[in-house]
Formats: C-alpha cells, structure tokens, sequence
C-alpha cells in the first residue's frame, strides 16, 4: 500500500493522490456495502411509483376509502411527485455540494420515508396529494446525493456499469411492486380500504432497513479534501486500502498521479451556471436531451401501461400487476446486461444507440398497436423489448450528468438537469398522457407512443455527437475540478 501523500500551503492548497487511490482499488467487499447501501433505495422507489400506477383503478373505485378518481391518481398524483422530486432534486443538491454526500443521503431518505408513512393514513385526495409531493421531494434529494456519492466512490474501472445497474435496480422495486399489488388488492385477503395502505406501509419497513445499512457508508473523500477535511480523506483511504489489501492477499499498485487544489467551502448558483453553460454548453445539451427524452418516456407511457391494459385490452385491475412485473423484468435485464459496455465498447456508442434503438422500437410498437395487431401478451413483450434498451439509456443519463462536470458542481449538476428534463417531460408527460389515454380512442395512445418515440431518438442523436468518453478516466480527467483550476491560477500569478 502506498503511504498517503499530502502537502498544504498557507493559502489553502493542497496535493493529494485520494482520487488515483480510490480508482486503482480492485473491486472489494468495501465496494459491495456502497453498492447496498446506497443503491438499494431505488428499489424501494420502484415499489412505491409501480405500486400507485398498478392500484389507480382500486383507489377510484367505492369504498377504498379516497375520494379520487384513476385519472387524478396517474395524472394531478404522477405530475406532483414528479414536482416534488425535482424540488427535492434542487434544494437537497446544493446542500449536498455544500454539506457533504453522507448527511444528504441520510436525511433525504428519512423525508422519503416519514412521506411514505403518513400516504399511508391518506383520508382524502388533499392529503395523498400533499404527500405524494413530499414523497417525491425526499426521493429527488436521493437522485442528487446518492449518483454523486457513488461516482466519488466506485472506481473508474467499474463506474459505468455500477451506476447502470444501481439506477436500473428501481425495476427490481417495480417487478416486486406489480407482484404485491396483485396480493393487496385482492380483496378476499384485504379489504379495498386497507390493501393500498399496507403497501406504503412495507415500503416504510424496508427503508428503516436500509437507514440502517447506509448509516456505515462513508463521506466522499472526494468531497472531504476539498473542503478542508483533507486528513480525515487520507484517513478513510488509508483505512480502505488496509481493508482491501487484507482481503486480496497482495499489496495494491502505486496511484496514478497527484492533483493539486485550492481548498474551498462552497460553489454560488451563478459560478455553477455559469460552469455548466459557458463552460460545457455541449455537454449540458447532451444532459437536457437524455433527460428529457428519458423522463417523459417512463414518466408517462409506461407507468401509464396499467391503463392502457384496462383501456383498450378489457385486463381487470386485479391482474395488470402481473403484465407490469414482466415489463420491469425487461426493464432491470437491460442495464445488467447492457452495462459493461459502456465501459468497454464506449459511453457514446452505448449511449446514442440504446436512446436511438429504443425509440425506433416504440415506433414500431406504435404501429402495431395502431393496427391491432397487439394483444395483452404480445403488447407486454413489445414493451419488454423497447424497455431493455431504453432502460439502459435512461440509467446512462444519470451517470452521464454526475461524471461529465467539476466535482464541486456533481450534486447541483445531477439536481439541475434531473429537475429541468424531468420537468419538462415527467409533469406534462403524466397529465398529456391519462388525458390521451383516458379518450380511449386508439389513435390518441398511437399519439402518445409517437411523442415518446421521437424524443428519445431525438435524444440518442445529440449523443451521437456531444457524448463524452468517459468510459474509464478519473473524474478529474473527464472534467477538471474547479478547486484544481483555482490552485493552477494562483500558481501562475505568482
């Protein structure tokens, strides 16, 4: 193991090798416990979004015990959640870059879970709005805490495929979300007015779980060396490389390299726009597209499949939880298997090409459906196909905006795009979609398949020519921190 590095300056600066430390590391029982506890709450997201589509028709119907109808719950509900997470997103991103990864990560999960709970107790539609808004305030801090986190944490090596499957680990959530709602809302097991309640319920108890998981997940000693915490990073490196050393049986190879930065405490809105926009308007048109594309596809058409099952294939509310779960199969399968890839073949093949493929793959569906040609069935594997890819895709957008800007901007980075693109196509996704399909005419959900479609296409198309190879390069390669432009400034006014 090599002996920590470091030297300080009298005006803050320092050199340190925590970043090549961190991304020589072999693959380790250390990195399996930041993939647990941190990764597993997408499912838990993936339970709650996929339990609240797959029991729309149960919550309008008598006797459930909200005054609500199918098209508020997948329209006004959807859309505020998804206004809820990209506030979240917002606010808990720029306490993230101010106060740390791990204070962020513990208390957006605790807003997520309280939430939850207190949807649970719902006795009319006011209340399950308010705290659907609230559910998904705690679920966009996650996004903005938890993406930063792992990138500062996984090596380079493995960066791309980690976050892949850690974000398409919400479909895991949904496979056992769609299995559930089928149980709970069978009424011979419980009533109408309970069976919706326990779910958010199970919910709760499996989040105190991994609270309790994620307390053992350390700070980013990324984030720690920037903000003056530098000997307490060589500390939880050091104690890291002790670890990994004692499992592997050999010593680790010397780092890399050293970077040098100027220590600093926080990062202004106007600084982080401006880096964002003048200095990478490419890449913040790339995060704008994959967003955009991404959000309204899944925000919209496919937590809206339970309705088109009902609509237009006579499928009873019971039984769409079955049909749902296949789809999120396909779902999880394509960024376990698609993954690698992007570290090997490449970001911007896998990324244009899922996007792109995706998307002419709906078009296709489209037409068939348009024709009749579809069945409940073969409806189910169409989407199983297009989602294979399209899930991959939509996972990349999430590493892509979280590893292509400065370290003190990653959190407001991940925030900022998650909360425009998700806004732009996850809340008038949700309310343009019930409304097309609640017409029940077939040409209006064709519409509706089409919109996704071309966004999507059109999103791998601006990742055809403004991706960035990331695959593999340390994020201080792939975009140089500003605290490590501010150090080499002052260097050279010396």
């Amino acid at each position: 193991m090599s002996e920590p590095e470091l030297g300080r300056a009298s005006n803050g600066t320092i050199t340190t090798k925590v970043p090549a430390r961190l991304d020589r590391l072999p693959w380790s029982r250390w990195h399996w416990m930041i993939v647990i506890g941190l990764g597993t709450v997408w499912i838990l997201d993936g339970l709650e979004v996929t339990i609240v589509g797959s029991m729309a028709g149960r919550l309008s119907e008598e006797g459930s015990g909200l005054d609500i109808s199918s098209a508020q719950v997948t329209g006004i509900a959807a859309a505020l959640y998804v206004a809820g997470a990209c506030s979240g997103a917002l606010f808990f991103g720029w306490l993230t870059d101010r106060y740390g990864r791990k204070k962020l990560f513990l208390i957006t999960l605790a807003v997520y879970l309280a939430a939850t709970a207190l949807t649970a107790l719902s006795f009319s539609s006011w209340w399950f709005f308010v705290f659907r808004f609230l559910t998904g305030f705690g679920i966009g801090g996650e996004y903005a805490a938890i993406n930063s986190a792992i990138d500062e944490l996984i090596p380079s090596k493995y960066r791309g495929r980690v976050d892949l499957i850690i974000n398409g680990s919400f479909w895991l959530g949904a496979m056992g979300g769609a299995l559930l709602s089928v149980v709970l809302l069978d009424t011979d097991i419980l009533p109408k007015d309970i069976g919706w309640r326990v779910s958010f319920a199970l919910g709760v108890v499996l989040g105190l779980v991994i609270l309790l998981v994620r307390r053992h997940v350390p700070e980013s000693p990324r984030w720690m060396f920037i903000h003056g915490r530098e000997e307490g990073a060589e500390e939880l490196v050091a104690d890291v490389e002790r670890q990994v050393e004692a499992e592997k049986g050999r010593p680790l190879p010397e780092p890399a390299g050293s970077i040098t930065i100027k220590q600093r405490h926080s990062v202004g809105f106007v600084q982080i726009a401006r880096t964002l926009f003048r200095a990478y308007p490419r890449r913040a048109v790339l995060g704008l597209a994959l967003f955009i594309g991404q959000a309204f596809l899944y925000n919209a058409i496919t937590f809206g499949f339970g309705a088109i099952l009902v609509t237009f294939f006579d499928v009873g509310t019971g039984s769409t939880g079955y049909y749902f779960a296949v789809i999120a199969f396909g779902n999880f399968t394509g960024p376990l298997l698609l993954g690698r890839l992007f570290d090997t073949w490449g970001r911007r093949p896998m990324i244009a090409g899922t996007y792109i493929l995706s998307g002419l793959l709906l078009f296709v569906t489209a037409w068939m459906f348009s024709n009749g040609w579809l069945t409940a069935t073969t409806m189910t594997v169409s989407w199983c196909v297009v989602l294979f890819f399209a899930s991959a895709g939509a996972s990349s957008a999430y590493l892509t905006v979280s590893e292509i800007f400065p370290m003190e901007t990653r959190a407001m980075a991940i925030a900022f795009f998650y909360a425009v693109g998700t806004a732009a196509g996850g809340i008038s996704g949700p309310l343009i979609f019930a409304k097309l399909t609640e017409s029940g005419v077939v040409g209006d959900t064709v519409l509706a398949f089409c919109i996704g479609a071309s966004l999507m296409v059109l999103a791998g198309l601006v990742a055809l020519f403004f991706a960035v190879a990331a695959e593999r390069r340390s994020l201080e390669d792939i975009a140089t921190p500003l605290s490590a432009q501010a150090a080499a400034e002052g260097a050279g006014s010396r």
